[in-house]
């Protein structure tokens, strides 16, 4: 083989490599934590005898579950533009893994819903609490407890697929990667790079949620 690997142009360009993943990190971030805030509305719409109230819930989860997550980027950044709504790449990516997130979080967090016995919401009632009393200090700490580690996959998944943001021109890890590859024509090295960068990035995290679920759940998750 008589290519030659030129690391060196690489790692003169590492400060924006940087930037960009964190980008990355900043999105996945964002796009968790406001999915997991629908998501839990979402999953009690969902066990809803009403239909008002379960059917949109319902349609939100079938759509986001069932469909690409790159749809809902071109979807976000070029078709909200034909009804004169226009977001940058980065709302747009960050919108699409919201909407997918919440979509996938929403059934896992309605079958953590679901293991925990009803006896002990109407025994929160029975104790004078209300409602939002009983989900917020008896039925939503166990639930995050039993659902800790599909929510830990699914941040993961959200760090991998904010790479997609690439085809809408947003300055992630791929998107600043493909950029200075184009200067440089050192394809190979950047993206062999941008792997091991995305490898410990998701490694990191799987380590830190581990650290967590040790000191908050007592190693129990």
């Amino acid at each position: 083989m008589d290519y030659v690997f030129h690391w060196n142009i690489v790692f003169a360009k590492m400060p924006q490599l940087l930037h960009g993943a964190f980008v990355t990190l900043h999105v996945s971030v964002l796009s968790m934590l406001l999915g997991i805030v629908i998501a839990v509305l979402l999953a009690i719409a969902r066990m809803s005898d009403s239909k008002k109230i379960s059917l949109p819930a319902t349609i939100w989860v079938e759509i986001a579950r069932n469909t690409p997550a790159l749809f809902h980027i071109y979807m976000a950044y070029f078709g909200l533009g034909a009804f004169g709504i226009h977001l940058s790449p980065y709302f747009a990516v960050l919108s699409a893994l919201v909407f997918v997130n919440a979509g996938y979080l929403t059934e896992t967090f309605r079958g953590g819903f679901q293991s925990i016995p009803p006896t002990q919401y109407h025994a929160s009632k029975s104790l004078g609490m209300t409602s939002m009393q009983a989900y917020m200090y008896i039925i939503l700490p166990q639930m995050f407890r039993r659902i800790y580690h599909p929510m830990t996959n699914q941040f993961v998944w959200s760090i991998l697929m904010s790479s997609l943001g690439i085809l809408v021109g947003m300055n992630e890890l791929s998107g600043e990667t493909q950029r200075l590859q184009s200067l440089s024509f050192r394809t190979l090295e950047f993206f062999i790079v941008a792997a091991v960068m995305y490898f410990i990035i998701t490694r990191f995290v799987l380590f830190a949620a581990s650290l967590i679920a040790g000191r908050v759940f007592r190693g129990d998750v």
